[in-house]
């Protein structure tokens, strides 16, 4: 029989995933249950108030320690990240946030006993050696960037961790999140999120990728969904453990403008690439997902139209 999760702890609540999983996660397991941490230097909003709250920095091990404790933690969700623009810029803090700060909570997990541990890895596992259409789940994993890097090692210590003490550990690579509600982090993939904001406010954006450009996207819906499927499926079932791809849709940095101009007459774009799109060309174009969806049922609920409607209509409101 699965172990439940009882007390959570959402480790980077007020990011792009963290602000929007948090209170998804309270709703299904009640508000007291589930604690959500947030940076020294950050404020967080009421919506993550209504349930306990702790400030914290991932590679502060005691501070960490004494959360679990404090509130019985048996489950944590690990979103703490530098994404890959960002660590570009800064490496040797990716290095640390991403490598280090997830080797203190499997220690801790270890030693706590946790039931369980979920960490998202990201296509930035993948280089350019990587099949561009239908990249698989098993493949070479020869990263570009140090995000990529930093992801590929926390794939491979999740699955340590599990192989050698086992310790549930579970992940999945990410494609790009486009959220309504929080804007994106640093990643390759923001113009995806940027380029709502801008077409509604100003009706021009400019992209920083070419118009060809084709990645993997997921809509925040479906990315809060995907966490909480894997956390719960039954353990006997997984063959993988942290390196699953998951797919939602793919489509072209222009196919999305012109999706938008259809319900936004009027709004115009062009594309000028900047450092970013090196990352972007060493990323897949599409994700083959098989195992995800064999092992614990995954499946997307939203494509492209669905999801530009959506967006639109709620920006509208929040844009006003």
């Amino acid at each position: 029989m699965e172990a439940e999760m009882n007390n959570i702890l959402v480790i980077g609540a007020t990011g792009q995933i963290g602000s929007e999983l948090t209170p998804v996660l309270r709703d299904k397991y009640g508000n007291e249950s589930v604690v959500a941490t947030y940076l020294p230097n950050e404020e967080p909003g009421p919506e993550l108030a209504r349930g306990p709250l702790e400030e914290m920095n991932i590679l502060n091990k005691v501070r960490l320690r004494n959360i679990i404790e404090k509130h019985d933690i048996d489950s944590v969700f690990n979103l703490a990240a530098i994404l890959s623009a960002k660590g570009e810029e800064a490496p040797a803090k990716a290095f640390k946030v991403n490598v280090l700060g997830f080797y203190y909570l499997l220690e801790l997990g270890r030693k706590l006993d946790l039931t369980r541990i979920i960490i998202p890895s990201s296509i930035g596992v993948f280089g350019p050696e990587v099949p561009s259409k239908n990249a698989p789940n098993e493949t070479v994993l020869r990263p570009t960037s140090m995000y990529g890097v930093t992801k590929v090692t926390d794939e491979l210590l999740g699955n340590y961790y599990f192989q050698k003490f086992g310790l549930d550990v579970r992940g999945f690579r990410l494609p790009g999140i486009i959220s309504s509600k929080t804007l994106p982090g640093g990643g390759t993939t923001d113009y995806a999120v940027e380029v709502f904001y801008e077409a509604i406010r100003e009706g021009h954006y400019t992209f920083f990728v070419r118009e060809d450009t084709t990645l993997p996207l997921m809509y925040m819906p479906d990315c809060v969904k995907s966490f909480i499927d894997l956390a719960e499926a039954d353990l006997d079932n997984l063959e993988h453990h942290c390196d699953f791809n998951v797919s939602s849709m793919s489509f072209s940095a222009g196919e999305l403008a012109r999706k938008i101009e259809e319900f936004l007459p009027g709004f115009t774009y062009d594309f000028q690439p900047d450092e970013r799109q090196k990352i972007a060309d060493s990323w897949p174009d599409s994700l083959d997902d098989t195992p995800a969806r064999e092992e614990w049922g995954w499946k997307p609920n939203y494509g492209l139209e669905s999801m530009v409607k959506d967006m639109i209509n709620k920006l509208e409101v929040k844009l006003q």
